[in-house]
C-alpha cells in the first residue's frame, strides 16, 4: 500500500471540500473501484437482457455458477498469494528485479494446480451427477479459472503501486463482457444465462491478459532462481495460514447455514441460503468504506510515524528510539479510534439507507431481519483487519496467526450456535467471532508496544546458520603442571619452537 499516501497527502494538503471528496474518490479507485466494476456490469447486463424473464432454474443455476466462482477463487488464492507478495516486495527492496519472473512462474503454477484441484472434481460432479451441459460447466470452469488468474496478477500490480491500472483493466473488461453479452444473445441467438456467463468469462480473462502483459512489460528479466520462491513457503509458512483462515472466516458462516432446512440445492451440486447470502452482501457492502478509510489515513498518517522509529532503530540515539516508538503507538491508537468512529457514522447512514429503499425495491422480509446483526459483524471485522495490517507492520506474524485462527474457529462455532436461535441473531456467529479475532489482536498489539525492544534488538543471531557437521567448541587444551604452585602451564609437546623458548613466560592462573 506503500506510495498512495503520497497522492493523498499531495490532494488533502489544500484543506479544502472539494480535495476531500478528490481523495475520497482516489482511495475508492485505488481500493473498491474493480469490485463496483463487477457488480454494475453484472446489473447492467441483467436489466438490458431482461434477466428477470428467464426461468426460475436457470436464472438460479447461474446465480449459484457466479456464487460459486467469486467464493472459492478467493478461498484457493488466499493461501499462496501473502508470502508470494513478501517476497516480491523483498526483491524489489533489494533490487533483485529479475528474481520477479520466477516468483511469478511459481505462484501462476501454484494457484492453477491449487484452484484445479478442486475444480475439475466439481465440474465432473457438476456435470455427471447435477446433470449440467458440459459446454455449460466447462465455460464455467473456465470462467473460474480467469478469475484466479485476475486476483493473482492484482497482486504484482498492486505491489508496484499501479492500483489505477487495476481498476482500468477490470473497466475494459466488463466493457468487453457486457458488450458481448449483447452479441452473442441479439445476433448469435445464444441464451441469456450462457450468454452472460461466457461473457464474464472472456472478461476476465482479458482482464488476467492485460495485467500479465504489463508485469512482463515492468520485469522482463528471468534470473531462473526459482529454489528461492519456495524457500519463503517454508520460512513463511504463517502468511499461508494466516491469509487462508482469514479469508476463510469471511465465509464459514455462510457455509454453516448452507447446511441448515433453509439451504436451497441445485441440481444436486450446488448449495446455497439465499436470504443469508443476501444479508451478507448487504452487510459487507455496509462496511466496504473501512477499507477505503483505512488505507488512506494509514498512508498519510501511521506510515510515517513507523518509518520515522525504523530510522531511529538503524542509526539515532536511543532517545530518539524511544520517542518515535511513543509517536508511533499513540499514532496507531488513534488511527484505530479514528477508524470506529468514522467507519460507524458511515455504516449507520448506509443501513438507514437499505432499511428505508431496500424494502420497496423488493428485498424485505427474512433478508433484512438477518441483515442488522450481520452488519454489525462485519463492522467489527473489518476493525479486525485493521489490526492484522498493523500486527504485519512489526512482523508479528505469531501475533497475526493466533488472530486469524481465533477469528475463524470462534465464528464457525458461534455460527453452529446461531443457527438454533431467532431470526434476528443469525448474524451472532460473524459477529461474535469477529469480536473475539478484534479482542486477540488488540490484545497482540498491546503486548507488542511493552516488548518492542526485544522484538526489534533481539532478534536474529551472530554467525549465519547453515546445514553442516557442527564445529567443535573447543579453542585450546590446558594441563596440569604442579597443583602445590597452583598453576597451569600448557603442554609442551603442543608448542611451536618458538613457543618453546617463551615457554616459562606462558602461564595460566
Amino acid at each position: 500500500m506503500a506510495g498512495i499516501g503520497v497522492k493523498l497527502n499531495k490532494i488533502y494538503k489544500k484543506n479544502t471540500v472539494t480535495t476531500d471528496i478528490i481523495g475520497f474518490f482516489y482511495s475508492t479507485v485505488v481500493t473498491i473501484a474493480p469490485i463496483l466494476v463487477v457488480i454494475i456490469n453484472l446489473v447492467l447486463m441483467q436489466y438490458v437482457l431482461k434477466f428477470n424473464t428467464v426461468g426460475y432454474f436457470d436464472r438460479e443455476l447461474f446465480s449459484c455458477t457466479v456464487l460459486y466462482i467469486f467464493i472459492f477463487s478467493l478461498l484457493t488464492t488466499s493461501p499462496f498469494n501473502a508470502v508470494l507478495s513478501r517476497y516480491m516486495s523483498d526483491v524489489i527492496f533489494e533490487e533483485r528485479y529479475e528474481d520477479v519472473e520466477p516468483c511469478h512462474r511459481v505462484g501462476l503454477l501454484t494457484n492453477i494446480c491449487f484452484s484445479c484441484l478442486f475444480a475439475i472434481p466439481f465440474c465432473f460432479y457438476e456435470h455427471l451427477v447435477g446433470g449440467v451441459p458440459i459446454y455449460y460447466v466447462f465455460t464455467g470452469y473456465c470462467c473460474f479459472i480467469s478469475l484466479v488468474l485476475v486476483f493473482y496478477n492484482m497482486l504484482y500490480l498492486s505491489i508496484c503501486k499501479e492500483y489505477r491500472l487495476i481498476s482500468l483493466y477490470f473497466l475494459i473488461g466488463m466493457v468487453t463482457a457486457f458488450l458481448m453479452s449483447l452479441f452473442l444473445h441479439y445476433i448469435c441467438k445464444v441464451s441469456i444465462t450462457y450468454s452472460m456467463l461466457l461473457a464474464l468469462a472472456a472478461g476476465f480473462f482479458l482482464t488476467a491478459v492485460l495485467e500479465w502483459a504489463k508485469i512482463h512489460q515492468f520485469f522482463p528479466d528471468n534470473s531462473e532462481e526459482y529454489k528461492r520462491v519456495f524457500e519463503y513457503f517454508r520460512k513463511y509458512w504463517q502468511l499461508i495460514l494466516i491469509n487462508f483462515l482469514y479469508t476463510l472466516g469471511l465465509f464459514i458462516h455462510n457455509f454453516v447455514f448452507w447446511g441448515t432446512d433453509m439451504a436451497m440445492h441445485l441440481v444436486k451440486t450446488f448449495v446455497c441460503n439465499q436470504p443469508y447470502d443476501m444479508a451478507t452482501c448487504l452487510a459487507m457492502f455496509t462496511n466496504i468504506s473501512a477499507s477505503v478509510i483505512f488505507i488512506s489515513r494509514v498512508e498519510m498518517y501511521f506510515h510515517e510515524r513507523y518509518r520515522d522509529y525504523a530510522d531511529a532503530v538503524f542509526g539515532g540515539r536511543g532517545l530518539d528510539i524511544r520517542n518515535t516508538k511513543k509517536r508511533m503507538f499513540r499514532r496507531l491508537s488513534s488511527e484505530i479510534m479514528t477508524l470506529l468512529r468514522l467507519q460507524f457514522i458511515v455504516s449507520v447512514l448506509i443501513y438507514l439507507i437499505f432499511v428505508i429503499f431496500l424494502p420497496r425495491m423488493g428485498y424485505s422480509g427474512l433478508v433484512m431481519r438477518i441483515y442488522p446483526m450481520v452488519a454489525a459483524g462485519y463492522f467489527v471485522l473489518f476493525l479486525m483487519y485493521a489490526e492484522i495490517i498493523f500486527l504485519y507492520y512489526f512482523e508479528d506474524l505469531n501475533g497475526a496467526l493466533l488472530t486469524s485462527v481465533c477469528f475463524c474457529l470462534t465464528t464457525f462455532l458461534a455460527s453452529i450456535t446461531a443457527i438454533h436461535m431467532s431470526y434476528i441473531f443469525y448474524g451472532f456467529g460473524v459477529w461474535f467471532g469477529s469480536i473475539v479475532g478484534f479482542s486477540v489482536a488488540y490484545a497482540r498489539l498491546r503486548w507488542m508496544e511493552k516488548h518492542i525492544d526485544e522484538h526489534m534488538f533481539c532478534r536474529g543471531s551472530i554467525m549465519k546458520r547453515a546445514k553442516g557437521i557442527k564445529p567443535s567448541p573447543k579453542v585450546f587444551d590446558l594441563y596440569e603442571q604442579d597443583r602445590s604452585e597452583g598453576s597451569l602451564e600448557i603442554d609442551a609437546n603442543k608448542l611451536t619452537k618458538k613457543e618453546k623458548d617463551d615457554e616459562e613466560t606462558v602461564i595460566y592462573h
